[in-house]
């Protein structure tokens, strides 16, 4: 080892890295991903568990943002729900969108470390590749603002294909911390309007998310088709 190339020992190293990242994620998917989702289906319970943990609860549960965030297969949706309703809007909204910030910046971390293997764990190649409209965009930057900004669009896909792009690093901290408002907002308030017992404003609350969700994968939709389309012209 000492005789091998310092070029190859650095391949080597990072090969062992990414197949250790790999099995730790898969571990901590399936032992601690699917109990996690598991207990915020279950609003009630979780909010006991919260209550009975005190300062330890919130921590807890930040860090279960984080991990939804880099093991994009773990659904975020149950969990913002469930903040609204342990935590009420303005606490659960507040550790949501700190989780999903400090893990949207380690993804970015890892897939600039790791490049498209890391992201082709977790999504195919044809959903990568049906993001490269905005490779070629000049607006591109705003484009990923955008399309994480509206309800119902791929925000796990795009957070880690942002790292592919040669976005600065401080832009999409800003993005980051910015873009994910909305949609984390209505649902830690329908959460919160459960918990309060408010079932007519959680009706409606969830029904405008669901409207709204349609509405921007629509659009999200019809601007990766004419991107597409207007690529092709371009060839």
């Amino acid at each position: 080892m000492s005789h091998m190339d310092p070029q190859r020992r650095r391949r080597l190293l990072a090969g062992a890295a990414f197949v250790l990242f790999l099995a730790l994620t898969g571990v901590v998917g399936w032992y601690i991903g699917r109990p996690m989702v598991a207990l915020a289906g279950e609003p009630e319970r979780f909010r006991t568990w919260v209550d009975g943990h005190g300062i330890w609860g919130s921590l807890a549960f930040l860090g279960m943002m984080i991990l939804q965030v880099v093991i994009a297969l773990i659904p975020g949706e149950p969990l913002e729900i469930a903040a609204g309703y342990a935590f009420g809007f303005w606490e659960g909204t507040f550790l949501c969108l700190l989780g999903i910030f400090l893990g949207s910046v380690l993804v970015f971390l890892l897939v600039r470390r790791f490049g498209t293997a890391l992201v082709e764990v977790f999504f195919s190649r044809e959903k990568i590749q049906s993001l490269r409209f905005l490779h070629q965009s000049r607006r591109r930057d705003f484009l990923i603002f955008l399309v994480l900004f509206i309800p119902g669009t791929p925000k796990d896909l795009l957070s880690y294909f942002a790292g592919l792009t040669d976005i600065r690093f401080s832009k999409w901290l800003l993005i980051a911390a910015v873009a994910r408002i909305p949609s984390v907002a209505t649902s830690t308030a329908g959460g919160a309007a459960v918990g309060d017992e408010n079932y007519l404003f959680a009706a409606v609350v969830f029904a405008a998310t669901f409207l709204v969700s349609l509405l921007g994968l629509w659009l999200y939709n019809r601007i990766s088709a004419r991107r597409e389309e207007k690529r092709r012209h371009e060839l």
